[in-house]
């Protein structure tokens, strides 16, 4: 098979079409394995969190939980033996702007064998819209809305 072959058999199988509807089984299977958790019953001095935004998404502010780590989504399995191994008996809750990062990272520490992790439901955006505060590098902030 010549190059142009090739890449004409690569694009057929990422037709956009074809990833979304993929990507959509695999949030809705996560789902099936991953509890999903509210705002209220976030635990900020027991519970381990890990914001899995890209780094420069951290810099507008963090959950100001205790144990806190800012590991973006595509570093996460290999952050694992460094950071979260002894904390592995800790309830540990991965959120991201939204939700679905969040959701696949609680799978992959799952499938990496984490037995008690959850996803925070709508991410760090249902906890500024709840007026919980965040953290950055200028202090605490709480959203404001009319």
């Amino acid at each position: 098979m010549n190059h142009n072959e090739q890449m004409k058999k690569y694009y057929e199988r990422c037709d956009i079409n074809l990833i979304k509807g993929h990507l959509k089984e695999l949030l809705t299977a996560a789902k099936k394995e991953i509890k999903q958790i509210q705002v209220e019953e976030i635990d900020l001095e027991n519970m381990v969190l890990i914001d899995v935004r890209e780094s420069d998404e951290f810099a507008s502010g963090v959950i100001p939980a205790k144990t806190v780590f800012t590991i973006p989504r595509g570093k996460l399995e290999f952050a694992v033996d460094d950071k979260l191994v002894d904390l592995s008996d800790h309830q540990i809750v991965c959120y991201c702007l939204k939700g679905a990062r969040g959701l696949m990272a609680a799978k992959t520490l799952k499938d990496l064998g984490f037995s008690n992790v959850v996803n925070l439901e709508g991410g760090i955006s249902s906890w500024v819209n709840a007026h919980k505060p965040i953290k950055n590098y200028l202090g605490y902030f709480i959203l404001e809305t009319n």
